[in-house]
């Protein structure tokens, strides 16, 4: 910095520029012929450079104050324009590069931003060919500084022609004046900045001198810097935001008896990535979790915390544990991250299509909104809880009717909270919209609640569960406590026979009693307690065996002598699915049919 300050220690203020030299052609800072004796400084000059000193330092902080590039661009432009030049065209290296290494010399340039003119918005893409002037000016750093270009002495070609093309620049009137200046990064150079002078008012050519020279260069520093800066943030934030969505669902599981929708909105480019998660899990019976989180912060770390908690939530509800238990192990997973890590606020959400109630616990997060079959709407007040990862906490579910014709919306704070409406308007905001949303699907569910935004950036990133609940018919399900007796699979055998010919499915039975007979013959051979056995007809037949064993069962190639081995070899012949799941209590194995003929 102090190399472009250095010439300008006797020169007028560089902001603004003064256009005109005074009178006499003499220096602005010439002592007056009374001046103090040699080795004394006049009062005056301390002052006009500590005033040129505080200018460029404002226009240095407005320069870098975004991280954004399209804002630090456009930032230069009002540093410079008018104070320095009249109008200014900014060109930029395509693509844009990677600024974390050396991406070489720029092989063309596109106009980004322009200030007090409209030349170069249609100048396309300007290739920068080996040998020309462009690419001197781009690789070089003349030691002379700038280069200036007079349209009015006929300087029509070279540099000037490469930036803007020469049918561009034939339409600038004579005694106009340019200065181009590199945009140089941290390792390389970014592209290059036009400024513009116009010809004077009496027809004067226009000039730079070498003070308003120095000063665009001081600029131009600081812009290259500035644009590098934005180029490494975007760059960084796209990584984050990506590593942040690749471990978010990209679809949802569609469990029968419930509809599912999503919406993940990221945070503006200013801010950093947050720690919003959504997911939902299908669990033994038809349920389904639903989950939605917030990890504190926003950070990378936020997003890795972020996904360390997801992965978590996942096993405790393959588990079937309560929701306040889930709530507890998370608690405790925080911890075992590290005080360093973030806190995070949790929603945990058990929906049953069958007995059409919902269970829900939370731990610091902003209550759901539940919409009732009439299209009343509700935030429901549930015990708050703590955070996960304060610790020493305790959890309380809470048990809700959830029939037919119902929804539930889980969301992050970002929907409701923003800079300007704080967070209990933001609630009812959302509440008053979502009334009479019974009628909406899930997708439009979200869709309403998204339009409580207010227009403009977001500070923080929004996650959105929306579920529709349908429910699933009591005379579409059978189930039965069987007692673990070698008799067992034969009564299990006629159970679910009777119950699908009085659901019309007789073509379904032979394959069906059999894979129910195997599976209640090994849940009998470990189980200390009554098995069970649940048929449910949806739009495909699922059946599900469960034992309090949690030894899982696992396939395997049985022996020419062996009569034991073979019953998950029928089950995987006969099932279009099936699969095993541990439990608290135990186990449950599983398959499922399609209801049409044939496989």
């Amino acid at each position: 910095m102090r190399d472009h300050l250095e010439p300008l220690a006797g020169q007028p203020p560089a902001v603004p520029v003064q256009r005109h030299p005074p009178p006499g052609g003499g220096a602005p800072d010439a002592p007056a012929p009374d001046a103090p004796a040699s080795g004394e400084v006049p009062s005056g000059v301390p002052q006009r450079l500590a005033e040129r000193l505080a200018a460029l330092d404002r226009a240095a902080r407005r320069i870098n104050s975004s991280l954004d590039l399209t804002a630090t661009l456009r930032n230069l432009g009002r540093v410079l324009v008018p104070a320095v030049a009249d109008a200014l065209v900014v060109l930029v290296r395509d693509p844009l590069p990677d600024v974390e290494r050396d991406p070489g010399p720029p092989r063309a340039l596109r106009v980004r931003h322009t200030c007090g003119t409209r030349l170069g918005r249609r100048a396309g893409l300007r290739p920068v060919l080996p040998g020309s002037a462009l690419e001197h000016a781009l690789t070089h750093r003349a030691p002379s500084g700038p280069t200036v270009l007079d349209a009015g002495r006929g300087a029509r070609g070279g540099l000037a022609a490469e930036l803007l093309g020469a049918r561009a620049l034939g339409r600038l009137p004579a005694g106009t004046a340019l200065l181009a200046l590199p945009l140089h990064g941290r390792q390389a150079a970014l592209g290059m900045l036009l400024l513009i002078r116009r010809p004077l008012p009496d027809g004067a050519p226009a000039g730079f001198d070498p003070a308003d020279a120095a000063t665009a260069a001081h600029l131009a520093t600081h812009g290259g810097l500035a644009v590098d800066t934005a180029l490494r943030y975007t760059r960084e934030w796209e990584i984050a935001d990506q590593l942040q969505r690749s471990m978010l669902p990209a679809h949802l599981p569609q469990p029968h008896g419930v509809r599912l929708a999503h919406r993940y909105l990221p945070g503006e480019r200013g801010a950093q990535v947050g720690g919003d998660w959504y997911d939902s899990i299908p669990l033994p019976g038809n349920r389904v979790a639903l989950i939605t989180g917030d990890v504190m912060g926003h950070s990378l770390t936020s997003a890795a915390v972020m996904g360390q908690l997801r992965t978590s939530a996942q096993t405790l509800a393959g588990l079937d544990l309560p929701p306040h238990e889930v709530l507890y192990h998370l608690d405790e997973q925080a911890q075992r991250l590290g005080r360093e890590h973030h806190l995070a606020t949790c929603v945990y959400a058990v929906y049953d299509p069958i007995a059409g109630r919902v269970r829900i616990a939370n731990a610091g997060h902003v209550p759901p909104v539940l919409i009732g079959p009439d299209g009343s709407s509700e935030l429901l007040e549930l015990p708050s809880g703590a955070p996960i990862g304060v610790g020493g906490v305790d959890f309380a579910s809470v048990e809700l009717p959830a029939p037919p014709g119902s929804a539930l919306l889980l969301f992050t704070d970002g929907l409701v909270e923003t800079r300007r409406r704080p967070l209990g308007t933001g609630l009812e905001l959302l509440r008053a919209r979502l009334a009479g949303g019974h009628r909406l699907t899930p997708e439009q569910l979200c869709q309403e609640a998204l339009r409580i935004l207010p227009p403009g950036d977001r500070a923080d990133d929004i996650a959105l569960l929306a579920a529709a609940f349908d429910g699933i018919p009591a005379e579409d399900v059978a189930h039965w406590h069987l007692q673990p007796r070698h008799e067992t699979p034969g009564r299990a055998r006629r159970l679910a026979g009777h119950a699908l010919r009085r659901w019309g499915l007789e073509h379904l039975a032979e394959n069906c009693e059999l894979m129910v007979s195997e599976l209640v013959t090994n849940a009998i051979q470990h189980a200390t307690r009554p098995v069970t056995l649940r048929l449910v007809r949806t739009s495909l037949l699922r059946c599900e065996v469960g034992d309090d064993s949690p030894a899982l069962p696992r396939t395997r190639r049985a022996g020419p002598e062996e009569e034991r081995g073979r019953g998950l070899q029928i089950v995987a012949r006969c099932a279009d699915r099936w699969g095993a799941t541990r439990l608290g209590t135990g186990k449950v194995v599983w398959f499922e049919q399609r209801l049409e003929r044939g496989r």
